[in-house]
């Protein structure tokens, strides 16, 4: 039987008062966390002996309460499913965001540059999502039904907390004991690995959580409609995390630049969480669905503290054991709690195991078609002609041996008319 879902995600809309009485529950939290923030930047500046990072904490921490001001405007866009919009937003600020930042380096501010991209962008998200919704909130209200909402969002703000800490304290480690080279390196490197997970985690995960709320009674539906959408995660990421394994030293060279060579070893040990977060983000799509995000919140309590014994254990060897510890935690944690997160539900672990399996044995054909191709021509090109035709030859024998060789083709076929009819 599956978990009883919440009230909040049984309710099928949510009232003006609700909406305005949840923003500013969200700006006074958000204050509140910029407070504290800007309270613990001495601490900070002390603990990575910069006393620079003072100032730096006080701004950053506006973006704190940048997010807050939009949160409740985003999730209007999202029940509405204007997802098109939202995506419009996002990608409009990253745009300016980074132009803001590329402009202040060129005229040499500095790391002040950086500083101003986690502010600017919040700031151009949150009025775009203003402009957009074209919501004014009310006053807020008491006695209104907002609790059970609050109940399901604490739980889901507290996951992503200990997520977040789980997510970032290896480099916090990296840059206290091994100083800016070694955390440039290691978060170059991350960075670069989280850009498909992190794209197809926001593309896909509200439209997920929106269609799979509203299927929560139909058991039927909700597993069909799951399974393909997950099969479509996987299928887009396993080829992804394959290419950065194989050709590591090229897409680092070709997206970072020669100078940063030294990421590449810990891009190409990173590069199988890219899979492990395809696997495992999608299983948070079904728990938030389903309400049961009080399982969801016991799982990051019992990873979270695996993950940073992890980060403790590879400290002393650097960037590389860091990333060595990152990736054993993640991989063995998996099966364990992927099988915890489906209990119960009418998803099984059969039903993962039969989705990875067609895209992970194209994948390794095409792998070892573009490897030989590499090896028989890649030392008489330059670095840009042997990235394209190792791009290109992985790119195209990937989908002909998934559709054609493992017979994936009807399937896919079915959900593009679906999706069409949709």
């Amino acid at each position: 039987m599956l978990g009883r879902p919440s009230a909040s995600v049984q309710r099928a809309t949510v009232t003006e008062e609700q909406t305005s009485t949840l923003f500013w529950i969200s700006v006074l939290f958000g204050g509140f966390l910029m407070i504290v923030a800007i309270a613990l930047a001495p601490a900070v500046g002390a603990f990575y002996h910069e006393p620079r990072l003072f100032r730096v904490m006080h701004v950053v921490a506006i973006g704190i309460l940048l997010n807050a001001a939009g949160a409740q405007h985003a999730a209007r866009l999202q029940r509405e499913m204007r997802f098109t919009a939202l995506a419009l937003v996002d990608i409009s600020a990253l745009l300016i965001g980074t132009s803001v930042t590329i402009g202040m380096a060129a005229a040499g501010y500095g790391y002040w540059a950086l500083v101003a991209m986690t502010v600017s962008v919040p700031l151009i998200t949150t009025l775009g999502l203003w402009g957009t919704a074209a919501w004014i909130p009310g006053l807020p209200r008491r006695g209104i039904g907002v609790r059970s909402m609050l109940h399901f969002g604490g739980k889901m703000a507290f996951n992503g907390f200990f997520w977040y800490i789980a997510s970032n304290f290896d480099k916090v480690l990296l840059g206290r004991y091994w100083g800016a080279d070694a955390i440039g390196i290691y978060y170059n490197a991350s960075q670069l690995i989280r850009i498909p997970t992190d794209n197809l985690n926001s593309a896909v995960g509200d439209v997920a959580f929106s269609a799979l709320s509203r299927l929560q009674d139909d058991p039927e539906r909700l597993k069909s409609y799951f399974l393909k959408g997950y099969s479509i995660v996987v299928a887009l990421t396993v080829p992804v995390t394959v290419a950065c394994a194989v050709f590591a030293n090229d897409i680092v060279a070709m997206v970072l630049g020669p100078r940063w060579t030294g990421a590449a070893e810990i891009f190409r040990i990173l590069a199988p969480t890219i899979l492990v977060f395809a696997i495992a983000n999608p299983l948070g799509w079904l728990l938030n669905a389903l309400g049961l995000v009080g399982r969801g919140l016991k799982i990051s309590l019992v990873f979270t503290p695996l993950l940073i014994v992890g980060y403790v254990i590879g400290l002393p060897y650097g960037p590389r054991g860091v990333a060595l510890a990152y990736l054993t935690v993640m991989t063995l944690a998996l099966v364990p709690l992927a099988t915890w997160a489906v209990h119960g539900t009418v998803i099984g672990v059969s039903d993962i195991v039969r989705t990875l399996s067609r895209p992970l044995a194209s994948s390794a054909a095409a792998a070892a078609l573009a490897f030989g191709t590499q090896a028989l021509c890649g030392p008489a090109l330059s670095l840009l002609p042997r990235f394209v035709l190792e791009i290109f030859v992985f790119g195209t024998a990937y989908p002909v041996a998934l559709l054609l060789v493992a017979g994936q083709k009807a399937f896919y076929i079915d959900i593009l008319r679906g999706a069409k009819s949709g």
